[in-house]
């Protein structure tokens, strides 16, 4: 499942910095190194402690983590709606990712230098934000124009035209209020009206404060720090804390070393490992699993899907044909300690096509094409 995010935000407030961490932890994982369709997108592994524990007990031959898509976009400028700067570059790249990494600058630093002069995560983003939304107002506006002859039609197409533009008002009036499209309550019917706009603002949003070392001991009480936790939760989005330059430093250590180095900077793990697996929670995203001597590997599925759509993750002939699926906790298969004594004792389940899977799952399939 090709999911991506993007990573936006202003100049200089650490998105390249942020981006060549994350590329450097996608060395750690073999079946996953840093993959570059161009130059700034990267392919990074979502951390896993539960594959892990399983991978122990199989001790398989291949080790595979979920992972996620990462694209550095490059940084924008007041203007960028109509051309300022890269604008429709920048502008082209978020319509393509399915999310949105908004990194807000937290940290003091008189070598790099801010766009606006001085640190304030608050109005970047309003900036940031409001460009975005000026580009979506113009989207409504074209779709509008065209829609607006098509509502006169009569009967079914009429009608359909007609809900179209009931849409794009709703959209509108939230947009000229300042509030981007995610925020909008949409019913049943409008939600995939409104996913055929593909407006940049309705895409779920995870903002990152981008903090230097010393702030990390004093995340709490950090000013800068709260000003993004408190506009994340007026929006009730996701937020976490990173210093993007000791999570490259992280990167450049031996593996051996880094415990040692996270407890200096006052870390329990890498903050990337929380980035990814935020940005997993923000796509809807979860895993099940497959093991054995082989392999043992997380498959990537959205929250809510059946058995045999999950199936498909592996190989579409495994939808297709599906015949049942045997079902078991990871948590309960290390209790038992292999699938023959789980099998034995009765604790494999047996489900059928309405089965939804649940995160952490470890699954075999039977199909027959």
């Amino acid at each position: 499942m090709g999911l991506s995010i993007g990573i936006v935000g202003l100049p200089n407030v650490g998105k390249s910095t942020l981006f060549n961490a994350l590329s450097g932890a996608s060395v750690l994982a073999a079946n996953y190194p840093f993959a570059t369709k161009d130059p700034n997108v990267g392919v990074v592994p979502v951390p896993d402690e539960r594959l892990d524990k399983l991978s122990a007990l199989f001790e398989p031959k291949k080790i595979t983590h979920a992972a996620l898509e990462f694209v550095d976009i490059a940084g924008l400028v007041r203007g960028a709606s109509k051309g300022e700067g890269l604008g429709n570059q920048f502008l082209g790249n978020i319509r393509e990712v399915d999310a949105v990494a908004h990194v807000l600058r937290c940290f003091a630093d008189p070598d790099v230098v801010h766009v606006d002069g001085d640190v304030d995560p608050e109005r970047d983003r309003e900036v940031v934000e409001t460009e975005l939304m000026l580009k979506d107002l113009e989207t409504l506006e074209k779709k509008r124009e065209r829609r607006a002859k098509d509502a006169k039609a009569p009967g079914k197409p009429g009608e359909e035209a007609k809900a179209d533009l009931a849409l794009y008002d709703k959209l509108k009036a939230a947009l000229d209020a300042g509030r981007p499209a995610r925020t909008v309550p949409l019913s049943d019917d409008e939600k995939p009206r409104a996913r055929e706009l593909f407006l940049l603002t309705a895409k779920p949003v995870l903002y990152v404060a981008n903090v230097d070392e010393g702030q990390l001991q004093r995340l709490d009480a950090d000013p800068l720090v709260r000003k993004v936790a408190a506009l994340a939760e007026r929006e009730g989005a996701r937020w976490v804390a990173i210093c993007s330059k000791v999570e490259a430093e992280i990167q450049q250590l031996p593996s051996e070393e880094r415990a040692e180095f996270l407890a200096h900077v006052g870390l329990t793990e890498p903050g990337l490992n929380k980035l990814v697996r935020a940005g997993f929670d923000l796509l809807c995203l979860q895993s099940y699993f497959t093991v054995g001597e082989d392999e043992c590997r997380a498959w990537v599925i959205k929250r809510g899907t059946r058995a045999p759509q999950a199936a498909g993750a592996i190989h579409t002939d495994f939808e297709r044909g599906f015949i049942k699926a045997e079902v078991i906790r990871w948590d309960e298969l290390l209790r038992h300690g292999s699938e023959s004594a789980a099998r034995a004792k009765g604790a494999l389940r047996v489900e059928g096509k309405d089965y939804v899977i649940q995160d952490g799952d470890v699954m075999h399939f039977l199909f027959n094409v």
